[in-house]
């Protein structure tokens, strides 16, 4: 049992208040997203008191420039998307541009995986250019992890956390349905 469950529901309030406090000074200190355990050992925190101070640092963030986004890793805080433009006009150096053979790649992978080059390959109908698969190996996006029981037993490409950290996604089930390729096809 904690201090905070013997507490009158103003002193409860000030409580979660103070720790939503503490959870964005971490996470603004944090150079990398921090996970509920992390918050809730380093905080002393319940599952619940977690939660509601959470809920409660959202709701402070909403109405300025700040957003609480939780990923694969963990939570981060992140400048609403309504400002992007801004930081796209003035810093035009931080945009950064992936090739459409990059995404093409990254998607095979993200939506088939595991894969093997091979696989890639005969998804796209083109070969597939070793700077990609490291520009994406360098990102931190994909790992190989395991081989194809096949002749050659050619590695096995998967997403990485990283990926999905990158994306805004906590788990591959949010990416987008996949589109009709045959539909998309007809209507050309």
């Amino acid at each position: 049992m904690t201090d905070n469950q013997h507490q009158s529901p103003t002193q409860t309030d000030d409580y979660l208040e103070t720790m939503s406090k503490h959870i964005e000074v971490l996470l603004h200190a944090s150079e990398t997203p921090l996970t509920d355990t992390v918050l809730k050992k380093q905080l002393s925190l319940t599952v619940e008191e977690l939660t509601q101070a959470l809920e409660r640092l959202q709701l402070r963030l909403a109405s300025g420039v700040l957003r609480l986004y939780k990923t694969a890793s963990g939570y981060r805080l992140q400048i609403s998307d309504d400002y992007s433009a801004l930081i796209q006009r003035v810093f035009p150096q931080r945009q950064e541009r992936l090739s459409q053979a990059l995404l093409e790649t990254l998607s095979v992978i993200a939506y088939k995986q595991p894969v093997t080059r091979s696989d890639i390959e005969h998804v796209r109908g083109v070969t597939l250019s070793s700077n990609i698969l490291r520009q994406l190996f360098d990102k931190g996006w994909i790992v190989e992890d395991g081989y194809k029981d096949t002749l050659g037993r050619p590695a096995l490409l998967h997403t990485t956390p990283q990926f999905l950290d990158a994306f805004g996604l906590t788990h591959l089930d949010e990416l987008p349905p996949m589109p009709d390729m045959e539909a998309i096809r007809a209507m050309s």
